[in-house]
Formats: structure tokens, sequence, C-alpha cells
């Protein structure tokens, strides 16, 4: 398995973990921003940390029939884990600013379903996920992802178990409560949810 510093070690080698002023896609202002199409963009690094969290969804969720993960950047962490894993995996995407299951893809009633992010801080769209599975009747079992962001006060997806490779401790403030430090950092966008 690999340790918490390996798996840093091995986003900061890809530049997927930045620094400076990020507007995240919830609109709350952090210090830090994690890039993981950065730590995709290596595959063979890449494969070393879908293997290990592989590793602990089996360990944690013992039946999962189907893994279920948001466009954009889970597409990629979802189809690893769900190879790695041999269940089937899809993903929802944004069709008018809500996610829909779309090419064909549905869940089946009373299946078990893996939520699988690339990154989780507020949980809003694992959040909009959990609606999907709902809808369909089925039964979701819990999230994973590489990098859980998320913090203690995020209570509504913590009644669900998050499983993850690395747990950050990041601060993300409201813009009208912004520490001076990052007011005097430029503002950048990473996230793909503002796109038009």
């Amino acid at each position: 398995m690999l340790s918490h510093k390996k798996s840093l070690n091995i986003l900061k080698k890809t530049d997927a973990l930045l620094e400076g002023h990020f507007i995240l896609s919830s609109g709350l202002h952090s210090s830090k921003y994690v890039q993981c199409a950065k730590l995709l963009s290596y595959p063979h690094l890449a494969n070393k940390i879908c293997l290990d969290l592989s590793k602990k969804i089996r360990k944690n969720f013992k039946n999962l029939d189907l893994i279920l993960s948001p466009a954009m950047g889970g597409i990629i962490i979802g189809y690893e884990i769900g190879k790695l894993l041999k269940k089937e995996s899809i993903f929802c995407e944004r069709v008018k600013n809500k996610f829909k299951l779309r090419r064909g893809f549905s869940i089946k009633k009373n299946s078990n379903v893996l939520i699988v992010e690339d990154v989780i801080t507020t949980g809003k769209s694992s959040l909009e996920c959990v609606n999907l599975i709902k809808k369909s009747k089925a039964k979701l079992i819990g999230f994973a992802c590489i990098i859980d962001r998320s913090s203690k006060k995020n209570l509504r997806i913590r009644n669900k178990k998050i499983i993850s490779q690395i747990k950050i401790d990041v601060p993300t403030y409201k813009k009208n409560r912004l520490p001076n430090f990052l007011k005097k950092i430029p503002i950048s966008i990473p996230g793909s949810r503002r796109l038009k």
C-alpha cells in the first residue's frame, strides 16, 4: 500500500497539487487546488494511486454492483476503478446544469452503487449523483475518491463512508471571509463546472 507521504509525493511530482488562490467549483476560495487531470496525464503514476484505492474499496465495500462517476473529473477514475474491480462503471453528465444519465446508461433497481470521484470537497457533485441513485430505486453504499478534502462540518455526505487514497485538510473560505494572505494572490478558476 502507498503511504500518505508517497501518495502526496506523486501528486506533487505530477503538478496535481497546486498552490495559489483558487475559486473551487463550489464557489468557495482555497489556497490549494487538486487538479487530478494532471495526475492522470501520467498513467503509470495514476495507476499506482488507483490500484491502492481499489484495494481499499474492495476491503470496505463487499456488495458492489455498479460504479457511478460524475463528469468530468470522475470519469477516468471511475473507469480505472471499475477495470481493477471488474465492475460496470458509468458516468453522469450535466445537461442544463443538472446531472443526467445519458448514452444509454442506467442504474438497475436494487443495485448497490458506489460513487467514485477524483476529489470530494463539499460533496455537491456526489450528492447530485445520490439523487440519480434514489430515482433509480438503487442503494448508495458509499463514496470513493483519490482526494478527500471534505470537512467534518459537511455532515450531509458524512453519513456514508468515504474511502480515499489521501485525506487533505485545506481550509476553504467564502468570498466575504477571505484571509488577508489570500486576498493578495491573483485568483484562478481551474474547475470545469463553470465552463459554458
